[in-house]
């Protein structure tokens, strides 16, 4: 994959690009800022951009401020959003724009290189990996709709494993159900939350939206 790193804490962006170097990535570049984020973005074209939060000027949301920006103009792009912090509105607001290709991984909750390398290449293939805690907290920042409140307690476990980017067979894994069993959960999520099949648009992704922004 072609990858480029915004990170304004140096020793962390020295170490992952010599992580991904390593393993056959291409980092096209590591930078310390959101606008550089952005100009990296448009000369390089890569796969998957790795973001942090909180970068200079004032340290708080421009990384996720520049992310929104890059989802904008190169919709295609994965993105992983790589930090410490959580920061609710504007993580809604990117998924908002469609979570297909996005992640949100906490630093201190990622305990294996090998993990932190297939969420990268899940999210260059267009899938969403969001931590747990992150689910949480967007949650627990919006508001229900009455269709969510349709589904029963089982369903909801569901759809919140949909939302951490789990397949069905893992999620038939975790939580001691058959795979047949997980569809039909599946598909009775789909039901209740009115996502008719569709050539154009991916029922699972927008599952997971409707959970997220409730």
């Amino acid at each position: 994959m072609r990858i480029v790193i915004a990170e304004d804490a140096v020793v962390l962006r020295d170490g992952l690009c010599l992580l991904l170097g390593s393993r056959g990535h291409e980092v096209a570049a590591a930078v310390g800022d959101g606008e550089a984020l952005v100009a990296a973005v448009a000369e390089h074209r890569p796969d998957v951009a790795v973001v942090d939060v909180r970068m200079p000027p004032s340290r708080t949301d421009e990384g996720l401020r520049a992310a929104i920006r890059i989802r904008r103009d190169h919709p295609d792009l994965g993105l992983l959003v790589f930090s410490q912090y959580i920061e609710t509105h504007y993580a809604a607001r990117l998924l908002a724009g469609g979570a297909r290709g996005i992640g949100y991984l906490l630093k201190e909750r990622v305990t294996d290189v090998k993990d932190f390398l297939a969420a990268l290449e899940r999210i260059a293939a267009g899938e969403t990996v969001l931590d747990p805690e992150v689910v949480t907290q967007i949650m627990g920042a919006s508001r229900r709709g009455d269709a969510l409140a349709l589904l029963t307690p089982r369903e909801r476990e569901v759809l919140a494993m949909m939302a951490q980017g789990r397949s069905n067979s893992a999620i038939a894994e975790t939580l001691f159900l058959s795979y047949g069993s997980v569809e039909k959960h599946v598909t009775q999520i789909f039901t209740k939350l009115g996502l008719a099949p569709s050539d154009n648009d991916h029922r699972r992704v927008l599952a997971v939206l409707r959970y997220l922004q409730g």
